[in-house]
């Protein structure tokens, strides 16, 4: 436990940090997850509404640093393909 004034107040910062930090993650995942059902349904339409929404979202998660910068360019990336991919094959 926490002893000094300070201590116990950086504590309490993370505490919030981290709740605040779920939250973002968690809004991403919802993101996410609703690309890859658009994209297992094979709806062209609806994938690319729902990856031009979760851009943003992830890209915004990086800035605030809950996910590291090349992980979500890399997931980008991934989830651009497999959307563009949709209807071709």
């Amino acid at each position: 436990m926490a002893n000094t004034p300070s201590a116990k107040k950086a504590t309490r910062k993370i505490a919030r940090r981290t709740a605040i930090n779920g939250a973002r993650r968690s809004r991403v995942r919802t993101f996410l997850r609703k690309v890859e059902e658009a994209i297992a349904s094979g709806d062209k339409d609806a994938a690319v509404a729902a990856f031009r929404a979760a851009e943003p979202e992830m890209r915004r998660a990086a800035s605030k640093g809950v996910f590291h910068r090349n992980t979500v360019s890399r997931k980008i990336s991934r989830l651009s393909h497999r959307v563009k991919a949709i209807g071709e094959a």
